[in-house]
């Protein structure tokens, strides 16, 4: 496969996953999958926010990988993906808090920002793994 139609394919997965992403923030209530309430104690909304965001960082890397080459570019582009994914993650909490059908939620935002966390630190250690590899 080309480097071009590589680069055409994961932009294309990151425009899909963040529309899929303001689908499940935006969509009312009775359109998104029915949940149980909790899943190992933990309620299943904010594994739902976890589990949304965790791939965030991983699918801007892929986008935009070409631009890391040494350990210290890789932690600078993942530190700035996991800031522009906060600022998404804060962005849709408050604007669910001006709708009439969600809500705004701050344990929400905390799991956003942990699944964004942990999506952060697979792609540091494997875009690092990748370039020891290729020394």
């Amino acid at each position: 496969m080309s480097i071009r139609i590589k680069e055409l394919i994961t932009k294309a997965a990151f425009i899909i996953y963040i529309a899929a992403v303001a689908w499940c923030c935006f969509g009312r209530p009775e359109q998104l999958p029915e949940m149980d309430k909790f899943i190992f104690g933990i309620p299943t909304d904010k594994i739902a926010h976890f589990l949304m965001f965790l791939p965030f960082p991983i699918l801007a890397f892929m986008a935009f990988d070409r631009f890391t080459r040494t350990p210290l570019q890789t932690i600078a582009f993942v530190l700035a993906s996991f800031v522009v994914g906060l600022i998404l993650a804060g962005a849709t909490e408050y604007l669910q808090s001006l709708t009439d059908y969600r809500s705004g939620d701050l344990l929400d935002l905390a799991a956003d920002a942990l699944g964004l966390f942990t999506g952060s630190c697979i792609t540091t250690l494997i875009d690092i793994r990748k370039q020891k590899k290729n020394v």
